[in-house]
């Protein structure tokens, strides 16, 4: 009888795993609430980003203690990050332990990592369109954008498997930020949209040396004429302007193309001559740009107020700074007619919590961020762009743009330009993918590129033959051939039939009848004692 009992409590753990497959594990999924209790209070945990810019941190206070202001039962504490990568990290090791933050600033692709846990981020479909509390909603304590404010193309970056798992909070792009004075000395003449054919000759023609053995251009020892800080964007912009694969949305890894090869040819033939290099070879490509010792300076325009002579913001000395002309441009293209860049930039993300009122609580101050007095203010700091419609073209914002080169401070002209390239071709922009595992795949684009300006540099051959061994060994590196099984073996099968339903229901309650068989007289005898 006792091996019976065994039997039947195994038999009752099956069926609950069976029909958990199908159901749902892990935290309850959240549902809007009828009302927010403000009689409860709430401390609100928010971790974002900050690169020691003491102006972006002030406006986080400012908008925490507005936003307290207005809830008093809402406490919101926040623990700045200088990368996002560790955000990323701390998240994932949070989640173990169920003590993930309220509210975050991070990127889809780290939130799909998030989402393996079951219900741990909240999809924001039904808050976004609540009445009540939905942007723009009835009980908001502030004007907050409407559904039809938020700029489509940025609110469609945070769509995971159909559904918003987040709100963008700033967008940028990258930007080709050109020592202009240095193209003209070279006998050429900046063009309204690069091409990557016009940069690369350019960048090659800037490496002639004088009688001395210095670059002839700027009659210094160092030149290195273009310095890209992400090659994960650089290759993802160059495939995407080719019309070549990269990813789909299913998770399938295809970026293991001929066009990729390409792109690895052209960057191999222009790092080995020292016209082409990286962030992670060279350093910030800033810092060169300003010393005089690069002409085309590709950074995310977020990063404008760090380039030029001009610029608020820098990192080498004062007598390191040669003066020249600054240009802000696209990035370079190969159909300037149809031109093609990346859309990034954080976005605001709410975990899950046991009670659905902190969570309320959450999107509410999410919601603020979203307003005209945080987006605008935080815009201003760099060459990020607002996120809404109502921000943009708000008359604070307006005169902020009109108000360009005024000062090289708040209206710093690099800084506004970088403003204007995404918001004069936000509909030229485009986004990746998100799924579990892209975070991943945007790192090996990256690498393939690196990798192969670094063998060029040894002196190795960069053919078809070692293409294909780079692309096993970021494959392997990244684990992409794991992505790429789980993509294939991830095929929603759907709900049970009901005939399975009702055949595991039927099994569970025999088992359990037989169970209550046997323990009901066991229970009388050790009573009986």
């Amino acid at each position: 009888m006792k091996r019976f009992a065994k039997l039947s409590l195994c038999a009752l753990l099956a069926c609950g795993i069976l029909t958990g497959c199908h159901g749902t594990q892990g935290m309850a999924e959240f549902t809007v609430p009828e009302s927010f209790d403000e009689t409860k209070t709430h401390e609100l945990v928010f971790w974002a980003k900050n690169d020691t810019n003491r102006t972006q941190t002030a406006i986080y206070e400012k908008a925490i203690s507005d936003f307290q202001k207005m809830y008093p039962n809402i406490t919101v504490k926040i623990r700045l990050y200088t990368d996002y990568s560790n955000i990323y990290n701390d998240v994932i090791t949070n989640i173990a332990t169920n003590t993930t933050p309220n509210v975050c600033i991070t990127y889809p692709d780290h939130i799909a990592t998030y989402m393996t846990g079951v219900n741990t981020v909240v999809g924001l479909d039904g808050l976004m369109h609540d009445e009540k509390y939905g942007l723009a909603g009835s009980e908001v304590k502030f004007d907050a954008p409407s559904n039809e404010q938020m700029i489509p193309e940025f609110l469609d970056e945070c769509i995971i498997q159909d559904v918003h798992y987040a709100v963008p909070f700033m967008r940028s792009t990258e930007a080709c930020y050109i020592n202009e004075t240095y193209v003209n000395e070279l006998g050429y003449e900046l063009p309204e949209v690069l091409t990557w054919d016009f940069m690369f000759e350019v960048a090659e023609a800037a490496l002639a040396k004088d009688e001395n053995g210095n670059f002839a251009v700027n009659g210094q020892n160092v030149m290195i004429p273009i310095i890209y800080k992400s090659t994960d964007n650089m290759m993802i912009q160059m495939l995407a302007q080719k019309g070549a694969e990269y990813s789909d949305a299913e998770g399938n890894i295809l970026i293991f193309n001929d066009t990729a090869k390409e792109i690895m040819y052209d960057c191999a033939e222009h790092g080995k001559s020292g016209a082409l290099s990286t962030f992670k070879i060279s350093s910030y490509p800033g810092n060169f740009l300003n010393a005089g010792q690069c002409i085309f300076a590709i950074d995310s325009t977020a990063g404008a107020t760090w380039m030029g002579s001009d610029a608020p913001l820098v990192d080498i000395s004062p007598d390191q700074i040669v003066p020249f002309e600054t240009a802000v441009r696209m990035i370079p293209q190969y159909d300037t007619a149809n031109p093609k860049m990346i859309s990034q930039g954080p976005s605001i993300c709410i975990f899950n919590k046991k009670d659905p009122q902190e969570v309320l609580a959450s999107w509410l101050f999410t919601q603020y961020l979203l307003s005209d007095e945080v987006q605008i203010a935080y815009s201003e700091t760099e060459g990020y762009v607002p996120v809404t419609s109502k921000a943009q073209n708000s008359d604070v914002y307006q005169d902020y743009l009109a108000r360009e080169g005024e000062d090289n401070n708040e209206h710093y002209a690099a800084k506004i330009q970088a403003s204007k390239l995404l918001l004069n071709n936000t509909s030229h922009t485009f986004v990746t993918p998100v799924f579990n595992g892209s975070a991943s795949l945007r790192q090996a684009a990256g690498q393939l590129i690196e990798n192969a300006i670094k063998s060029a540099r040894r002196k190795e051959t960069v053919d078809d033959a070692y293409c294909e061994k780079q692309f096993d060994s970021v494959m392997s590196l990244y684990h992409l051939d794991q992505i790429s099984a789980s993509a294939a073996s991830s095929e929603d099968l759907g709900p049970l039939p009901s005939a399975s339903k009702a055949l595991l229901i039927t099994l569970c309650i025999v088992w359990v009848i037989l169970g209550a068989v046997y323990a009901v007289p066991v229970l009388k005898k050790k009573a009986k004692k």
